[in-house]
C-alpha cells in the first residue's frame, strides 16, 4: 500500500469511528446537530486517538471543543476528524475553526459541509487560511445519514419528518371504540422508544390523544430524561385539562397546535398549567401542516416523529411531508372492528427502502424519500 493509500485508508477508518461516536447524542442537542470529532496523532508508531468529542447535550460545547479539551496539548500537530464542517461564526462561543487553528492542529478531515448560511464553506476557508490542510467529503454519504435532520432543517426550513406506524397482519392499526391497539411485541416496543429518544419532538392528533390518553415519553430504564417534546395537533383545543399530557406539562414539554382564531380563554387555561401553544393557519378545515412545520423549525425542532393515528398519518403522507417512513408489521390479527392503516401506495415511488429488520416476531421496514 502506497503512502497516499495509507493516508486515505486511515482517514476513512477514523471518520467511520467519528460517525458512530456522533450517534451518542442524537436527539439531545437542541437545534444543533450531534457531531462527532476525533483527534489523532502519529508520533512514528502509527496513528492513535488522543481526543474524542461529541456535541454536548443541549447543543454546546461543540464536538471539536470537547475533543480538544480531551486531547489537551496532544492536539498540536495532530489530525482532526469531524463529521460536520467546523463553524466559522461567533455565537454563544467562538468559532470552532478559530479554536482548532489556535490549538495548532495540522490537518482537518471533514465529512459533510454545513449548509447553514453563516458557515457554508467559510469554516473550511478559515482553516485553510490558517495554513491547515483540509480534506473534504470523506464518508459524506454515511455521515449525512446521521445528520439528516439538521441538514433537512437548514435546507428546507422545517424539521425532518419520520412517520412511524405499527400494523397488524390484516393491515389494521386499531379497533373501533378502542383507539390504537398494541400490535407489536416487546422488542419493537423498545425500538419505538429509542426512536422517541432520537427525535426532538413527537406528534399525535387530538383523536389519538383523546382515545388513548398517552404519555408519549420514553420509558426505557435510564433514558426517561431523554423524552422528546410532546406535540398534539388540536385545532379547537379540545384536549382535557385532566389528561396525562397536560398534567405532566411542567415535567416534560407539551406543545399544542391550534387554529389561529381559537378562543383566548382556553389558551390561557392551558398555558397556566405549563403547555405551550402554537397557533397555525388552517387549510380546508384542518391545521396547515406546511405552516406548522415551518413554525416548528423556527422553534428549534430539527426532527419530528409522527406517531399518531390513521388520520394524522394520512394527512402528513398526502401532503408530501414524510421524509422517512418506518413500518412495524406484526403477525397479530385484529379482526372484526379493526380499522385499516392509510393507503400509502400514492407517492410510494418517491421513496427507497433503506433496511428491513426482524424484531422478535415483528418485521420493521424503513423507507427514505429519494432526494
Amino acid at each position: 500500500m502506497s503512502a497516499l493509500q495509507r493516508i486515505r485508508h486511515d482517514d476513512e477508518r477514523f471518520m467511520a469511528v467519528a460517525i458512530r461516536f456522533a450517534r451518542r447524542h442524537v436527539g439531545q442537542t437542541s437545534e444543533n446537530p450531534s457531531v462527532g470529532a476525533l483527534i489523532v496523532r502519529n508520533d512514528g508508531e502509527g496513528p492513535c486517538i488522543v481526543g474524542r468529542g461529541v456535541t454536548a447535550v443541549g447543543g454546546r460545547p461543540h464536538a471539536e471543543i470537547e475533543a480538544l479539551s480531551d486531547a489537551g496539548g496532544l492536539a498540536c500537530g495532530a489530525t482532526v476528524y469531524v463529521t460536520l464542517e467546523p463553524c466559522s461564526h461567533y455565537g454563544q462561543t467562538p468559532p470552532c475553526a478559530d479554536v482548532l487553528a489556535a490549538a495548532g492542529v495540522k490537518r482537518v478531515v471533514v465529512a459533510v459541509g454545513d449548509p447553514d448560511p453563516r458557515v457554508n464553506g467559510r469554516g473550511i476557508a478559515q482553516l485553510r487560511h490558517a495554513g491547515i490542510e483540509v480534506v473534504e467529503h470523506v464518508f459524506a454519504d454515511t455521515a449525512e445519514e446521521g445528520l439528516s435532520a439538521y441538514l433537512c432543517c437548514k435546507r428546507l426550513s422545517r424539521p425532518e419528518v419520520t412517520l412511524k406506524l405499527a400494523v397488524s397482519a390484516d393491515g389494521c392499526i386499531g379497533r373501533t371504540g378502542e383507539g390504537n391497539v398494541s400490535v407489536s411485541g416487546t422488542v419493537s416496543w423498545a425500538q419505538t422508544h429509542i426512536l422517541r429518544v432520537e427525535n426532538d419532538a413527537i406528534l399525535i392528533g387530538i383523536g389519538t390523544a383523546v382515545a388513548d390518553d398517552p404519555m408519549l415519553d420514553c420509558r426505557l430504564p435510564g433514558l426517561e430524561a431523554c423524552s422528546p417534546i410532546r406535540i398534539v395537533v388540536d385545532s379547537r383545543l379540545q384536549l382535557s385539562l385532566n389528561c396525562r399530557l397536560v398534567k405532566t406539562a411542567r415535567q416534560r414539554p407539551v406543545w399544542i397546535v391550534c387554529d389561529e382564531a381559537v378562543a383566548s380563554n382556553r389558551i390561557d387555561a392551558l398555558v397556566s398549567i405549563g403547555c405551550r401553544i402554537i397557533r397555525c393557519k388552517m387549510q380546508g378545515g384542518r391545521i396547515d401542516l406546511h405552516d406548522l412545520l415551518i413554525r416548528l423549525g423556527q422553534a428549534g425542532i430539527n426532527s419530528l416523529l409522527v406517531e399518531g393515528g390513521a388520520q394524522i398519518a394520512a394527512s402528513f403522507w398526502n401532503c408530501g411531508l414524510v421524509d422517512r417512513f418506518i413500518l412495524f408489521q406484526s403477525p397479530l390479527v385484529i379482526g372484526i372492528g379493526g380499522y385499516k392503516a392509510p393507503d400509502f401506495s400514492q407517492r410510494a415511488g418517491e421513496y427507497r427502502k433503506m433496511q428491513s429488520q426482524q424484531f422478535g416476531e415483528d418485521r420493521c421496514t424503513q423507507w427514505k424519500r429519494i432526494v
